[in-house]
C-alpha cells in the first residue's frame, strides 16, 4: 500500500464538507485501509477523519486503546451522524492535522452516534468523555470544522500567527535546499 500523507493545515480538503458514502466498496475499503496505516505511522493518535487524508468521503476511524506499542481495538463508523448530545466537558484538544498546538474545548459530555461498520452493518454507540470528545472532534473535520473553530479569537489569532511562521520557515529552508 502506498503511504498516505496527513494533510495539515491550512491545507484546502480540510475545510471541505465531506460527502456521504452511497456504497461500501472496494475503493472505501481502501480508503479505509489508508486511514488507519497513516493514523498508526503517528505516535499518539486515537483518530482520524477520511478528509485528514484527502478523501473527502465521510469515514472516521478510532482507535481508543492504542498504546505507542500496538494497535488496541481499531473501528470504523461510516456516515456517522450525531443523533443526541447531553451534558458538558472541557478537554484539551490536539488534532494530527494542526501539529504542535493545543487548546482546551468544551463539548458535550456524552452523545448517541449512528452509521454503520466497515461491512455496512447498521451501528449505534454512545460515547462519553474522551470518546465523546473524539467523535465530536472528527465529525466536525468531516463537516470543515477544526478545533480551532471552538476556541477564543484570541488564541485562534495566536495560533495563526504561529502557523504563518511556520510556513515561512519551511519555505525558506525549501529555498535553500534549492
Amino acid at each position: 500500500m502506498e503511504k498516505t500523507e496527513i494533510r495539515i493545515y491550512p491545507d484546502p480538503v480540510l475545510r471541505q464538507i465531506a460527502e456521504p458514502v452511497k456504497d461500501i466498496d472496494a475503493e472505501i475499503q481502501k480508503i479505509i485501509d489508508q486511514m488507519f496505516s497513516a493514523m498508526y505511522r503517528t505516535p499518539n493518535g486515537i483518530g482520524l477523519a477520511a478528509n485528514q487524508i484527502g478523501a473527502k468521503k465521510r469515514v472516521v476511524i478510532f482507535d481508543f486503546k492504542r498504546t505507542k506499542e500496538k494497535e488496541g481495538s481499531p473501528f470504523v463508523v461510516i456516515n456517522p451522524e450525531i443523533v443526541w448530545s447531553d451534558g458538558s466537558i472541557s478537554y484539551e484538544e490536539a488534532c494530527l492535522s494542526i501539529p504542535g498546538f493545543s487548546a482546551k474545548v468544551t463539548r458535550k459530555k456524552k452523545v448517541g452516534v449512528k452509521g454503520y461498520d466497515r461491512e455496512g452493518k447498521p451501528i449505534e454507540i454512545e460515547a462519553k468523555d474522551i470518546e465523546a470528545v473524539c467523535f465530536q472532534h472528527e465529525i466536525d473535520h468531516l463537516n470543515g470544522i477544526l478545533f480551532i473553530d471552538h476556541i477564543s479569537s484570541l488564541k485562534r489569532a495566536i495560533f495563526k500567527r504561529k502557523i504563518k511562521k511556520m510556513l515561512r520557515e519551511m519555505k525558506r529552508k525549501a529555498n535553500a535546499q534549492q
